[in-house]
Parts: structure tokens; sequence; C-alpha cells
């Protein structure tokens, strides 16, 4: 695995980069999960921030400031709902790690945070999408060197171990 790539246990909310990634649904007006958490920390404002940015698609990013976060942005994603891999899923989901990469770049960040998108209430299949996640955030590294850091947090010591493992099998 590419050394800028880390894979930590966590809360996304609290750490001290440039930027974090909301797995976000369409409407981006928060919803359940790190969703909810990364709305709750940032405050009222990301609400707001959010709502003149009409949605989001799925497999497309959006960014807004971080308001109370450490992090100066967020950057939110839509990943797809799963439906036994017959609706590109796994596409949709690579392209959303690639924008959220690219959008990065675009605001001049170089330390982003990434939760595991798509593997919640839209029941990705955890591993298929730990995969996915790391081996597009490799591609998007060896084509882009202006990230010096993605930190992949996992939401708990057994996701952490599951990511740790999928880590070691790629």
């Amino acid at each position: 695995m590419n050394p800028k790539i880390k894979i930590i246990e966590g809360d996304i909310t609290a750490l001290e980069v440039d930027a974090i990634v909301n797995a976000a649904n369409p409407s981006l007006m928060g919803g359940g999960g790190v969703d909810w958490a990364i709305h709750n920390a940032a405050g009222p404002e990301l609400k707001e921030a959010c709502r003149p940015l009409r949605g989001c698609h799925t497999g497309d990013a959006k960014i807004t400031a971080g308001f109370q976060l450490k992090a100066k942005y967020v950057i939110h994603t839509v990943g797809p709902v799963w439906n036994n891999g017959t609706q590109a899923e796994e596409v949709l989901l690579a392209s959303a790690y690639r924008r959220s990469l690219e959008v990065a770049v675009e605001k001049g960040v170089q330390s982003i945070a990434f939760p595991s998108i798509s593997t919640g209430a839209y029941r990705f299949p955890f591993d298929l999408a730990t995969r996915i996640a790391l081996n597009t955030m490799e591609t998007f590294l060896k084509e882009n060197e202006s990230i010096s850091q993605i930190i992949f947090v996992a939401f708990g010591q057994k996701d952490y171990e599951q990511m740790q493992r999928v880590a070691r099998n790629l």
C-alpha cells in the first residue's frame, strides 16, 4: 500500500486534516451515520452551505467549508445503494472516491480523511467497498502527487481490523 495512505480507527470529525469526506445522501441536507456526525460537529452553518449546492449525484462530490470542524473543508460525496451489483455500484463507488480526491486537489487540499462510503445504510459489502476505496486511492496517487496524506477512517475496532485485512490482501 502507498505510504501516503493510512488506515486508522477513530472519529473522522475530530481529525486535523485539510478536508474530511462526508458519505452524504443526494440531498446533502444531513442524514444518519457519518453524515449526521459531520453535520452535528460542523454546526448548523454546514446545512446552510449545502442548501445552494442543490444536492449531489451518486458518484460525484461537492465541497463546503468545515465550519466548526478542525478540517478546513468538507467534501460531500454520494455513494451508491447496493443492489446486488446490478446497477454499476462498483463503478459509482470508485467514482465517489475519485471525484472527492479531484475536488480536493482543485482546492489545494494536501491531507484528506475518508470514511467507508456506502457500507452502512447503503449496504455495500464491506470488503468489496474497502478494496475499491484503496485501489482508487492508490491509482489516484500514482497520477497526482499533490495529496500528501489520505487517512481511511474506520468506525470501530471491527471495521479497522477488516480494513487492515483487506489492505494486506491487495
